[in-house]
């Protein structure tokens, strides 16, 4: 009998990547989610049979923040996440074989607006606001769960860079329509990890047994919007890029429905606990990470 992996709200870009590598490893992959073809989250009982011997219970559950922060989805986004996470950690303890290890993503969105100093697990400072009470919320939830014999870990997740899905698709469409410069002034940070970066985390924390709690997941190497900009033109050889000004993208932003923090808040997060365990980041530079998703 092959292993089981169960991946909750696992139709994202991020899920589906996650099944494809699960499968060719030769894993049995259950998904959680409202879509007809999986598991569906109004199914009780058939959630605990899924859970029930899996390896490992991977909650990637939630409504994307890429939206305007209007009352009804701060509701959605809010509830979505608690709900689902309550509802897992419910399943869990009617479980006779629980998984041995349950990851839960977060956001690295949890921390301040950091401009002077990097964000790490020890000394990051949490910060104000809508986005930073989801994730505090939402952690709180994951960790009200004493589970004996499950392992618990929250990632929390900077911006997931990978082909064809994610941020990557608007990124390229700015720069391909001649607006690929600073947006806002340039210098707030931009931290991210590569998919397949995420990916091996996920493994990485599977083998080591004695690992729980909160992670950083980011690539090591931080760079400022401008300099992530400029990689994007030049990965892509379109030489300029008109820059965006905050009243610009605020004007934008309310046109295509999403916030500007997306953009202009500085997340600068440093992946301490990863690395000081000894996890390799593949695709610790941007560089690295651009080349392998643009040039493909």
């Amino acid at each position: 009998m092959n292993k089981k992996v169960v991946i909750a709200g696992g139709t994202g870009f991020i899920g589906q990547f996650f099944e494809r590598e699960f499968i060719k490893l030769g894993y049995d992959v259950t998904i959680i989610s409202r879509r007809p073809q999986h598991v569906s989250w109004e199914n009780e009982e058939a959630i605990v049979e899924a859970l029930n011997h899996a390896e490992l219970l991977i909650n990637l559950a939630g409504k994307s923040v890429n939206c305007r922060y209007n009352e009804k989805n701060r509701q959605e986004i809010m509830n979505s996440r608690l709900m689902t996470t309550n509802q897992l950690g419910q399943a869990m303890k009617r479980c006779t074989a629980p998984p041995k290890l349950w990851i839960n993503s977060s956001t690295a969105t949890i921390y301040r607006h950091a401009e002077d100093r990097p964000m790490t697990e020890t000394d990051g400072e949490v910060g104000s606001g809508f986005s930073v009470d989801v994730a505090t919320a939402w952690e709180e939830a994951f960790f009200s769960f004493n589970l004996p014999n499950t392992r618990q870990a929250a990632l929390r997740i900077a911006i997931v860079l990978g082909n064809n899905g994610g941020v990557m698709v608007p990124y390229q469409n700015l720069v391909k329509f001649g607006l690929g410069g600073n947006q806002g002034s340039g210098h707030q940070k931009f931290s991210w990890i590569h998919v397949e970066d995420l990916f091996r985390v996920v493994l990485f924390l599977q083998e080591r047994k004695d690992l729980e709690g909160v992670f950083n997941c980011s690539a090591p190497n931080p760079v400022t919007n401008q300099e992530l900009m400029q990689n994007l033109r030049s990965v892509m050889n379109i030489p300029f890029g008109f820059p965006a000004p905050k009243w610009m993208l605020e004007l934008g932003s309310i046109l295509i429905r999403t916030e500007t923090e997306l953009v202009l808040k500085s997340r600068w997060v440093i992946p301490e606990r990863l690395q000081k365990e000894g996890f390799n980041f593949t695709y610790d530079t941007l560089d690295k990470t651009l080349q392998d998703i643009l040039t493909a």
